[in-house]
């Protein structure tokens, strides 16, 4: 009798639609080859076919695997060639074009080019980068205070008695001439001014830092990253370095001389290159739907209150970028590890 050395893990399930366990189907063909046990009768023991039992039972009698084979074929004739998907990708980064436009080209169906897109991760144009028409690369730094994203977002501010998103247009105007202190723009519409979000972000951790003061002012802007710095200290995070656009708040003397008494490396983004930054432009999305015109506010200062709660909430609940963890979860400090 042949040694059976199968290197099959005792499982108790293989796949949805297993007829026995790999436990099972060495039971059944040890009962059939060790003890010589009619195949029907085991069948009748174990409530499956006998095909099914014969099939084990010379599987084990060969000394092969309980586990279930690869339902792969061993060749497809008619997989697209190498060549053409690589033909398929180079015109799709270097044109953008669309499943029809690359069949036309390559020779192939429109079904066969769009199936080799969504098998490379193209079948977007939002995965291609649109200034280098190479595929969006993400990344993310190893440690909380690695790198910080720091950027100053304008929400106009709402009137005593709600904005017109809410209100109509008809009604927000009214609002807007009632609400004391407005100046007028040159059509002699009251304006009621913007409202200055400072928002700092930490790469790694994606824990948000915001405050709403009255300007974007080099002085107000050195004034948040100083306390958004403190506020990531006391959590247990070192900041080394920081990533700006070039506003003037961030090129000016002020930001430069904060930068190196806090020990800082600051970095800033190519012109016109929103997306270095992207992580705040999904943050600016994600905390215009859900806080700066998520509901109806009375007015700017009820909005204003209701920023800390939000960005608590936000720094609280699952986020897909960290593993549907929250954010402040990866800012545990272990052992001193990124002191």
């Amino acid at each position: 009798m042949p040694s059976h050395h199968c290197h099959d893990q005792e499982a108790f399930t293989t796949h949805a639609n297993a007829a026995l366990t790999v436990r099972h189907r060495r039971k059944v063909a040890q009962l059939v080859i060790d003890q010589g046990l009619p195949i029907s009768e085991v069948a009748a023991r174990f409530q499956c076919s006998w095909p099914t039992v014969k099939r084990w039972a010379q599987r084990y009698e060969a000394g092969e695997s309980m586990h279930d084979r690869s339902s792969r074929p061993h060749t497809m004739p008619a997989k697209t060639s190498p060549s053409t998907t690589k033909r398929i990708v180079s015109l799709r980064l270097r044109k953008r074009l669309g499943p029809v436009q690359l069949a036309a080209r390559v020779g192939t169906s429109a079904s066969t080019a769009h199936r080799v897109l969504t098998r490379c991760g193209l079948n977007r144009l939002a995965h291609i980068d649109r200034a280098t028409g190479e595929p969006v690369r993400r990344y993310e730094h190893e440690h909380p205070g690695d790198m910080l994203y720091v950027d100053v977002k304008k929400f106009g501010n709402i009137p005593d008695g709600g904005g017109w998103r809410f209100v109509g247009r008809a009604q927000g105007l009214q609002n807007r001439a009632a609400t004391p202190g407005k100046s007028k723009n040159k059509y002699r519409n009251p304006k009621t001014g913007h409202a200055f979000v400072h928002t700092v972000i930490d790469d790694h951790s994606r824990v948000t830092y915001a405050e709403v003061p009255d300007n974007e002012t080099a002085t107000t802007a050195t004034g948040v990253l100083r306390r958004a710095v403190a506020w990531f200290t006391a959590r247990g995070v070192r900041i080394r370095r920081m990533l700006s656009d070039n506003g003037s708040p961030y090129i000016s003397h002020l930001s430069r001389d904060l930068c190196a008494e806090l020990g800082i490396t600051h970095s800033r983004t190519r012109p016109r290159r929103p997306q270095t930054n992207g992580k705040v432009e999904r943050l600016r999305r994600t905390m215009a739907d859900e806080w700066g015109y998520a509901r109806c506010y009375a007015s700017e200062g009820q909005r204003r209150e209701a920023l800390p709660g939000w960005l608590h909430e936000y720094n609280h609940r699952p986020h897909t970028a960290c593993g549907n963890k929250p954010p402040i979860t990866r800012l545990t400090n272990l052992s001193g590890q990124y002191s």
